[in-house]
């Protein structure tokens, strides 16, 4: 894993590093799902402060941090927030259309109250 170079860096995965386990591990938790579907509809990055999640601030820090260390989501400072963005082209390029189809799936059960 790239390490941070600074203490308001975090350290993300490189494009190399992505595993698909690790990618279908964070998305099978529905919390973590759901924070991925608000981000794929969102037109820029959007701060752990904007997701209304039904758990704790602390394990919504988990839930993060998942997804940023299995290589989902690439996480910035800017300023004292703490911005999230999907990193859709190092996915869709690792997992051609997975990112799509889940996306698909899990609206298509939320939609049918099933998910």
């Amino acid at each position: 894993m790239t390490t941070a170079a600074g203490p308001r860096q975090l350290a993300h995965p490189t494009r190399d590093e992505i595993r698909l386990e690790g990618v279908l591990q964070a998305l099978s938790d529905p919390v973590r799902l759901r924070v991925v579907r608000e981000l794929a509809t969102a037109e820029s990055e959007l701060s752990c402060s904007y997701f209304d999640l039904p758990v704790t601030k602390s394990t919504s820090t988990h839930h993060f941090r998942v997804l940023r260390e299995c290589g989902v989501i690439r996480q910035v400072y800017r300023g004292t927030a703490k911005m999230n963005g999907l990193r859709r082209d190092d996915l869709d390029a690792l997992f051609p259309g997975l990112l799509d189809s889940v996306l698909t799936a899990a609206g298509e059960a939320a939609r049918l109250g099933t998910g």
